[in-house]
């Protein structure tokens, strides 16, 4: 596979004016013109095999999306609460628009695809996996349930910033705990995801 890490970063922050961790740095080390990177996606979907890691609310209206027609789209979900309290932790000031859920519902309107729920693949990594591969029309390897410690050349420069976690790990996590309680503004931005959560979820694989 060829892999694209969020390639609209840079342009959301850019046209969004958001002042999120590393922005300068991001902008400076990553396209932030839309047509361009838009135009880049579309030449990569030639290739055989291509995955492309986007966030729902980098996608910016107006943003064009014609690669995306001829893509597989797979839309991961992850319970609200659990988005909040990990986004809170990296970024406290996160915004009902950056957890994405209501912009998601709209390209999963959109653009259709396969929902696909971390809860289950946490839960059971190897059939959860198996069905978005069945799914994608992609074979399932074993390989796919381990992977070695450390960055990937692939990463964006924000990995510095987000994704120590995800460095450390060689595999799954295991099965989720109990959902994390939210208070506050948190609260508040989790009982306005919900009802996209759910309208997701009962679509999922």
């Amino acid at each position: 596979f060829t892999v694209m890490d969020e390639p609209f970063y840079a342009p959301f922050l850019a046209v969004s004016g958001n002042d999120h961790p590393m922005r300068e740095e991001i902008l400076a080390a990553h396209e932030t013109d839309p047509e361009t990177v838009a135009a880049t996606c579309l030449a990569e979907v030639a290739t055989p095999h291509l995955y492309m890691k986007l966030m729902p609310h980098h996608m910016a209206d107006g943003f064009p999306m014609p690669w995306a027609r001829v893509c597989v789209n797979v839309h991961l979900i992850r319970h609200p609460a659990r988005v909040i309290a990990s986004y809170a932790a990296k970024w406290p000031d996160v915004s009902f628009e950056e957890i994405g859920f209501q912009r998601q519902a709209e390209l999963f309107d959109k653009l259709g695809g396969h929902v696909s729920d971390s809860f289950d693949i946490r839960q059971d990594p190897e059939n959860a996996l198996r069905r978005l591969c069945s799914a994608s029309y992609l074979p399932f390897d074993p390989a796919m349930l381990s992977w070695e410690a450390g960055p990937r050349a692939e990463d964006g420069v924000w990995a510095a910033h987000w994704y120590g976690a995800v460095h450390r790990s060689t595999g799954f996590a295991g099965p989720e705990g109990d959902l994390p309680v939210l208070e506050g503004r948190y609260a508040e931005l989790l009982e306005s995801a919900m009802p996209f959560y759910h309208a997701m979820a009962s679509k999922k694989l």
